[in-house]
């Protein structure tokens, strides 16, 4: 008696990082499929078939498992319509040591093989396992070392002066990734710090701008904080700034720095103005925003002990010492981290990227999803860059409502917002590069 082959239903799964060249006729994705098609049809005698359905995410890091085609994989999987996953290298499905042991978790617990065609091993001997666990942990280790140079890169070029992308300051605009100065913007940058080397109030500057009627450049009044982050932004002094530290910068200079020292002699010797610039360095990130379990808003607070600020958010229940909210108080800076986590996460979500294009193709017919999600991917590296006050109008742009619980954090975006960032990033942002 002839014996009986299993017929073992195999899908091919396959990854690129960037978009780049993903238009042409035949790129990186098809080379990775016709590779693992030719291995599946070479194990036909094994009983290997090739489902009908693609797994191809182009223009997606493997640092998470945040794609699309890898949720619907990791679905059929879940329905038992897979028996075995074909990757052309393990790197193509993850990068991430961490969340490579989930998915062969969960391969596991379906009965489901992983094979790589240019890696010969599977996962179901310990053999295989370990194989596998020391080629992910080097391309875990390629991945962060790619990174650090793109840090590394960056940094160096701050450090000599050129200017690496963001919102371009009032006064400048971007030119061929430079900053050159904005002839229409530029006298008003000189007399606000003329104006203000001679009276040293910022009270009485944003009273005459707004009895003027004088707007920025996104059609809003110039208020107090927008003021003092114009007064102590070294770009209009001609210096490039990278975590704290100035280094002398390609674009040319707005202010005299005989005027940028009146300036900040004033801030130094002023207690009222040091003071608000002080509250403007550490913002409130959340205030508005952060509700507690019972509904009840969240206020921010601090204190000082040993000469050192502490920040919480309190909520409203425990003012009015009612005892029945489960979280009466939360440290500042771990919720504001947390929130912020999640929304760069949240801005990376195709259903994210999809409906902030839709609502910013209504404003501007010209914007396509290629660039909500360029400008969406570009607003983690940047939020280091921007100063404090800056970053607490970014998350009011962004976020609708942050509500706290006991199990976590649930944020409800503004796609409103999400567009408005859009707009404002994408002038400033590099044209990407295409394939030749």
């Amino acid at each position: 008696m002839k014996s009986v082959v299993r017929k073992l239903r195999c899908a091919v799964y396959t990854r690129k990082s960037s978009e780049e060249g993903l238009e042409m006729e035949f790129n990186s994705l098809h080379a990775q499929r016709e590779a693992c098609e030719a291995y599946v049809v070479s194990q036909k005698a094994e009983g290997w078939l090739l489902v009908p359905d693609r797994y191809d995410d182009g223009g997606f890091s493997g640092g998470n498992v945040d794609r699309p085609a890898l949720r619907r994989l990791l679905a059929d999987i879940e329905g038992g319509r897979v028996d075995i996953v074909c990757v052309y290298k393990i790197d193509r499905l993850s990068r991430s040591l961490m969340d490579f042991a989930r998915l062969v978790e969960v391969f596991d617990r379906k009965g489901v093989t992983f094979v790589s065609v240019t890696q010969s091993f599977n996962t179901t001997t310990s053999m295989g396992r370990l194989t596998l666990n020391v080629l992910l942990s080097f391309a875990q280790f390629e991945r962060e070392v790619i990174g650090e140079r793109i840090r590394d890169k960056f940094a160096a070029s701050r450090k000599k002066g050129m200017w690496m992308g963001g919102w371009a300051p009032m006064g400048y605009r971007v030119e061929n990734r430079k900053l050159l100065v904005d002839v229409t913007e530029a006298p008003l940058v000189r007399r606000i710090f003329d104006r203000f080397a001679s009276i040293g109030s910022a009270t009485t500057i944003v009273r005459e701008l707004a009895a003027e009627g004088v707007r920025n450049r996104y059609g809003k009044a110039i208020d107090k904080g927008g003021l003092y982050k114009l007064l102590n932004n070294r770009v209009y002094i001609g210096e490039a700034t990278h975590k704290g530290t100035s280094y002398p910068g390609e674009h040319e200079p707005l202010v005299e720095r005989s005027v940028w020292d009146r300036v900040q002699a004033i801030f130094a010797s002023a207690p009222r103005t040091r003071a608000g610039t002080s509250r403007a360095q550490t913002p409130a990130l959340l205030k508005r925003l952060l509700f507690g379990p019972t509904g009840c808003a969240m206020t921010p607070t601090h204190t000082r002990r040993g000469g050192k600020l502490y920040r919480y958010y309190v909520s409203q229940d425990t003012l009015k010492d009612r005892e029945d909210c489960p979280i009466r108080r939360v440290p500042a800076g771990e919720v504001e981290t947390a929130v912020l986590t999640q929304v760069q996460r949240l801005l990376t979500e195709p259903e994210v990227v999809v409906a902030a294009a839709r609502a910013a193709r209504s404003r501007d017919g010209a914007i396509t999803e290629e660039d909500v999600r360029q400008a969406l991917h570009a607003f983690t590296p940047l939020w280091d860059e921007l100063f404090p006050a800056e970053q607490a109008r970014i998350v009011h742009l962004l976020v609708e409502r942050i509500d706290l619980g006991t199990e976590g954090l649930d944020i409800r975006l503004r796609i409103g917002g999400l567009a408005d960032l859009v707009r404002e990033t994408r002038g400033s942002l590099p044209a990407p590069r295409r394939a030749a």
